[in-house]
């Protein structure tokens, strides 16, 4: 699985998020539904800990990053039933 955020030098281009999710199906055999999911959608709020940094400094960085991006998943958890 892969992801990136891509953050432009200057705030006035546009920024994105890229998910991979080709793996989807060998990850589903793996881990099976829900856990696979989580996993992009862990992904996703790694990137999406990179915007929210970018936004407030204009750069970003790693330290920190895996912690609050699985603080969100767990968070998001809370809220329903299954990925």
């Amino acid at each position: 699985m892969s992801a990136s955020f891509f953050a432009p030098y200057d705030h006035n281009v546009e920024p994105y998020i890229r998910i991979a999710t080709g793996d989807y199906p060998d990850l589903k055999k793996e881990l099976g539904r829900d856990d696979s999911l989580a996993a992009f959608i862990v992904s996703l709020s790694h990137e999406v800990i990179h915007y929210h940094q970018w936004v407030r400094t204009g750069r970003t960085h790693e330290r920190g990053v895996c912690k609050k991006a699985v603080a969100m998943l767990r968070e998001y958890g809370t809220s329903v039933d299954r990925p």
